[in-house]
């Protein structure tokens, strides 16, 4: 619908905004009210382009969209009931847990390896470890190619799937060659939209999934949702979303937690919901608190820092990884909440 600034439109205004509509492939409808008009876009919405062309006009207050810009991801798409596997569970529908080490230490393949089977033991379904990792400063580690080997070590010893970072297109190249089961994009690569669809375009057939993180400084949900659109557009269907804080941050948190758009996310899209407390809080102590809030919100499961020695880690490890004994409590504790909340939620649809 576009709302004018004035009650009415007058015929010059009338004709140019029908001119800039039909170069689109849609018309307008104005609808006359007592007070005032408002003018009705009849056929696709969904472009962008369109939108910013009609707000672009001096005498158009706002446009609201009846339909999503999001045609895969939505609730109504024909992928409404698509499932993802996380090791033994399927997401929606099951509460799963990926944990492990922020950063693989290629120095001491034995912290990750050891991690990674504490991790099991404490519940998890997915190990997750940095090969690769964004740093702030170019002095600070950014990571060693060898520390895959050591990951794709810990998937042959547990059984248990593999999730790791990745930041360009050489590096998803070599995951994906490598079988990992879980690419995941980071705050800061959250809208390169030519990495994301390159993703989409490599993992196509496959049973790889793809983590996306909310950006830092990322605005309205629907903007979250349209950056797993690009994923899902090359033709993997197997997107995950997940939340994990965003900037300015709350005094005291490293970000400002924001699990909270859990519901808004699952309102508007099928895509799975994974919520990283480590980084929206950023400091060990926190974590479980963010993470059980995560699940009250319904959040289809955790991405968690967790160590075996957090002290001896390297990356964030030190400051706000849990450790194992901890991440089996989380995990105990956010399974029964997820219970709850899903019998929760079918209880008011029967109502």
């Amino acid at each position: 619908m576009i709302i004018p600034l004035h009650p009415r439109l007058s015929e010059s205004e009338e004709r140019e905004l029908a001119e800039v509509t039909a170069e689109f492939g849609v018309r307008i409808q104005p609808i006359h009210g007592t007070g005032r008009s408002i003018y009705a876009i009849l056929g696709d919405e969904t472009s962008q382009e369109l939108i910013s062309r009609i707000e672009g006009l001096p005498y158009i207050e706002r446009v609201d969209r009846i339909q999503t810009p999001y045609k895969l991801m939505a609730r109504e798409s024909k992928l409404a009931q698509h499932k993802i596997s996380i090791g033994k569970r399927w997401i929606p529908g099951d509460f799963c847990v990926i944990a492990g080490q922020c950063t693989i230490d290629p120095n001491n393949r034995n912290f990750f390896l050891e991690t990674s089977q504490a991790v099991k033991e404490a519940g998890a379904d997915m190990i997750r470890g940095g090969v690769w990792k964004p740093r702030t400063s170019p002095h600070s580690f950014q990571g060693d190619a060898k520390s895959l080997e050591i990951l794709l070590e810990a998937r042959e010893r547990t059984g248990l799937p593999i999730n790791t970072e990745v930041m360009d297109f050489d590096q998803a190249k070599i995951c994906v060659e490598a079988k990992v089961d879980c690419l995941q994009v980071g705050a800061r690569s959250a809208l390169n939209y030519r990495l994301l669809a390159e993703l989409g375009k490599m993992t196509k057939g496959t049973e790889i999934r793809v983590l996306l993180k909310r950006g830092m400084h990322m605005g309205p949900v629907s903007e979250f949702i349209l950056a797993g659109e690009y994923v899902v557009a090359q033709g993997n269907p197997n997107i995950i979303l997940c939340p994990r804080g965003t900037m300015p941050p709350l005094e005291g948190y490293r970000n400002h937690p924001d699990e909270s758009i859990t519901p808004l996310l699952k309102e508007k899209t099928w895509a799975p919901v994974v919520v990283d407390p480590s980084h929206s809080v950023g400091k060990a102590v926190y974590v479980p608190h963010a993470a059980l809030a995560a699940a009250a919100y319904g959040a289809d499961g955790l991405l968690i820092e967790s160590h075996c020695q957090p002290k001896k880690g390297i990356g964030d490890d030190p400051k706000q990884a849990v450790t194992p004994d901890m991440l089996g409590h989380i995990i105990r504790e956010g399974r029964e909440i997820h219970k709850r909340v899903q019998h929760m939620l079918k209880a008011a649809q029967g109502a």
